[in-house]
């Protein structure tokens, strides 16, 4: 298992939330095949065929568990896996 699989696994236990450094947040969602654009602090994904942008800031190094909770939410709803990086 690769590293991106843990931390898709991690995400998908949502026992973490708290505890989801916002470089292993950012990581993910890059290798989810999502395009990043930056303002500011705010790092906002979008993808083609997934309607919902997403948009987080670090706090002291760490992602915010509300924005890991919405991530996982899309992983899940979208049945987003790593291997799926087609924009």
């Amino acid at each position: 298992m690769g590293k991106f699989e843990k931390l898709l696994l991690k995400l998908l236990r949502g026992t973490s939330d708290g505890n989801f450094s916002f470089d292993e947040l950012r990581s993910l969602i890059l290798t989810l095949g999502f395009d990043e654009r930056i303002s500011s602090s705010h790092h906002i994904y979008s993808k083609t065929g997934i309607d919902e942008i997403i948009n987080i800031q670090p706090k002291q190094g760490k992602a915010k568990p509300y924005q890991v909770k919405q991530v996982r939410n899309l992983v899940i709803n979208y049945k987003l896996d790593v291997d799926d990086n087609d924009s």
